[in-house]
């Protein structure tokens, strides 16, 4: 492995501009996580858990930055066994919570491999676009790609965890399309998803696929009114009360307001899955609109950092990466607003939870690396 200096890099390319918006992004998120985690008895543990994690991933994050990406490419075929391995551990003698077995103990540290498959499958299906662009519109390695991806998402689903699998599937298109993959293809596969979609829709009413509790999630968010009785919908309700009460201002950081639906225990995971209730209650749409933006931005600079990478496989990390947080924000604040079925994907870098937040430093130091080795001729940009 070749560890470069920035000396033998053009420090004017180092992207501190990302670095800021990431520093931005986990501070704004550990002071929500103060207020959120107030009711939590061990909140002074997981807090320092996560303060851990985050000054652990930036230092991880700066390192992978002088690392060279291309190192990666020749490494991508031990990292997708990696990743096989650490998924199938999950699924033989995982940690069991709430109906979903997602975890699993390694030298006493309990970590979340579906969180750290995102990442590495990122740049496995990176290397495999960059060797086979010239083939990847030929059926051998297209099919090859989806076959090598089905296995990872089927052992993601299996645990189950639909909501991961949903965004390994989002990502893996999106970096099939920077791939350049034919508009022939793309085109057959729109004229099998729709009437697929219909099919879905059709075998979840009658019980035929997925989980019961998948199935109500996706049911009650579909026919509201017919699962009202039930309380399935009570907890994106209380999201949505909780984000409405904070008008305009919110209700001030680690309010003691006897309203706060925060304070009142009618939030349901706040400090990860419904992390933007808080925040709409106690930053108000002022604060809301401060953490979208922050996140926007940095999607657009992982997106401009693609643009100016120097090849294929660097373009395609970079955006991937870029996909990768604007889904995961999109889909967090979508169930939060009772856009979206609830499903439990954090928020980037401010959801509660190590693994998340690590493997999501461990991607962007990959994508700083791509942008100190962009295009010569785009020095100036």
């Amino acid at each position: 492995m070749k560890l470069m200096g920035l000396s033998e890099y053009r420090l004017r390319r180092y992207n501190f501009k990302l670095v800021f918006l990431i520093a931005a992004i986990c501070t704004l998120g550990y002071l929500v996580l103060t207020s959120a985690m107030i009711n939590d008895p061990d909140k002074d543990a997981n807090l320092q858990k996560q303060l851990i994690g985050i000054i652990t991933g930036a230092v991880f994050m700066i390192g992978l930055s002088l690392l060279d990406y291309h190192i990666y490419f020749k490494l991508a075929p031990i990292i997708y066994i990696v990743v096989m391995a650490l998924l199938g551990a999950v699924l033989v003698f995982g940690k069991t919570i709430n109906y979903a077995t997602r975890w699993v103990d390694i030298a006493g540290i309990r970590i979340q491999p579906s969180e750290f498959a995102k990442i590495g499958l990122i740049i496995v299906f990176a290397s495999y676009f960059h060797y086979f662009r010239e083939k990847l519109n030929k059926p051998l390695y297209l099919f090859g790609a989806l076959g090598l991806f089905a296995a990872p998402a089927l052992m993601i689903l299996l645990e189950p965890d639909l909501s991961t699998t949903l965004v390994n599937v989002f990502v893996f298109l999106c970096m099939l399309y920077v791939a350049k993959l034919s508009y022939k293809w793309i085109l057959g596969a729109l004229g099998v998803a729709v009437p697929s979609f219909a099919v879905f829709i059709f075998l979840l009413s009658k019980g035929l696929i997925l989980q019961e509790y998948q199935r109500n999630r996706i049911l009650s968010w579909l026919f509201p009114s017919d699962y009202s009785a039930s309380g399935l919908t009570t907890q994106q309700d209380n999201s949505v009360l909780a984000i409405s009460s904070g008008q305009l201002y919110g209700k001030g950081l680690n309010t003691t307001s006897f309203e706060s639906v925060k304070n009142g225990n009618f939030l349901s995971e706040e400090n990860s899955d419904f992390i933007f209730s808080v925040v709409g209650e106690e930053l108000g749409f002022v604060g809301s609109m401060v953490v979208l933006v922050l996140i926007s931005l940095l999607v657009i600079e992982c997106f401009k950092i693609g643009m100016r990478a120097k090849d294929m496989g660097g373009r395609i990390i970079a955006v991937g990466m870029g996909c990768l947080i604007a889904f995961q924000t999109f889909v967090n604040i979508g169930v939060a607003t009772g856009l979206l079925p609830n499903t439990g994907l954090p928020l980037p870098f401010m959801s509660a939870g190590v693994s998340s937040v690590f493997s999501l430093f461990i991607g962007m130091g990959v994508v700083l690396n791509i942008g100190l080795q962009r295009r010569s001729r785009d020095a100036d940009f």
